[in-house]
């Protein structure tokens, strides 16, 4: 699944076409009337989280400032400088499970609505497991498909602009809102991101796998990223929260927006991630690693990877172990 620092990248693919008219459009979504595209200027673009949004208003309509140099303006305003975000892609060749691909599906229908949500001029993209957009190609078969075919991706969307370029998305969810459903301070990637408000939520009587998925205080942060910092911190995904010490959630802390930030930053250079956890048999020590799915009861589960040799089970508050699946 697409996490923060793949829809980051997938932002960049598109700002260059901010400021271009919409020439021709095509795709086969049912969710929006993609003819409604045509004409119109894309006025800007912008990433919170895993979603990505768009903003388009009519081509004669003034352009106005794009989030950046909003960004910007205050900046120099304020005489702050603003330091360069990390960045980094994908996992190599992750395999999903049909479970899984199920689970996320169910989630992505689940997801509370943008505020916001409604008629308006922001298109907003969710990518579930498998979505992604390309910027003046088209994706390709690389295999056939269950019944033995070789047939190409096809496209929810595309966009050809004045300037003779286009992009195209795939596998995703898109409707209209009025505005970003935004929170920097929740996003890891985010200079603005809230490190004691995360801590706070870290340290609840909660499963710490459970808390780290929840996008209120974590957002961008997936399932590759859960496992991967986990591993990295040394602690079991069924730890409670409230019986780790400030330390141990700092250094954890410390691996999600480390680990989020290399992965942005291989990405932009064209580098997959090379996981050490996730979806592994054996740790890089050799030790055999478990795989179990594991959630909240009566909701979103997702497949998880430890090793029990490298991240123990914890005593809980009342002395029994954290349960493992």
């Amino acid at each position: 699944m697409p996490e923060g620092p793949s829809v980051r990248k997938f932002q960049l693919l598109t700002s260059p076409f901010v400021g271009q008219v919409v020439a021709k459009v095509g795709g086969s979504s049912r969710k929006i009337n993609v003819s409604d595209l045509n004409a119109l200027r894309l006025q800007d673009s912008q990433v919170h989280g895993k979603n990505l949004y768009l903003a388009f208003v009519a081509a004669e309509g003034p352009l106005g400032p794009t989030a950046e140099e909003t960004v910007l303006q205050r900046e120099a305003s304020s005489g702050a400088s603003s330091p360069a975000q990390g960045g980094q892609e994908h996992v190599c060749a992750p395999q999903t499970h049909p479970q899984e691909e199920l689970q996320e599906l169910q989630h992505s229908r689940s997801e509370s609505p943008d505020a916001a949500e409604g008629p308006g001029h922001w298109l907003r993209f969710h990518f579930g497991l498998f979505g992604s957009i390309r910027a003046n190609e088209f994706s390709r078969a690389n295999k056939a498909n269950k019944r033995g075919d070789w047939k190409d991706p096809i496209p929810r969307l595309v966009l050809h602009f004045e300037s003779g370029g286009f992009l195209v998305f795939y596998n995703c969810r898109m409707h209209w809102c009025s505005s970003p459903r935004a929170d920097p301070a929740s996003d890891i990637l985010s200079m603005e991101f809230d490190r004691s408000r995360a801590l706070d939520a870290l340290r609840a009587p909660d499963p710490i796998c459970y808390t780290l998925l929840d996008q209120r205080y974590f957002s961008g942060l997936g399932n590759i990223i859960k496992n991967e910092i986990l591993y990295l911190a040394k602690i079991h995904p069924l730890t409670q929260g409230s019986v780790l010490a400030l330390s141990d959630l700092e250094r954890l802390l410390d691996c999600a927006i480390q680990f989020s930030s290399a992965w942005l930053h291989s990405k932009l250079h064209g580098k997959g991630l090379h996981p050490q956890i996730y979806q592994k048999e054996q740790c890089p020590l050799g030790h055999a690693v478990m795989r179990g799915t594991l959630g909240p009861s009566g909701g979103f589960k997702r497949l998880t990877w430890w090793c029990p040799q490298c991240q123990p089970a914890v005593l809980s508050g009342g002395g029994d172990p954290s349960p493992v699946t």
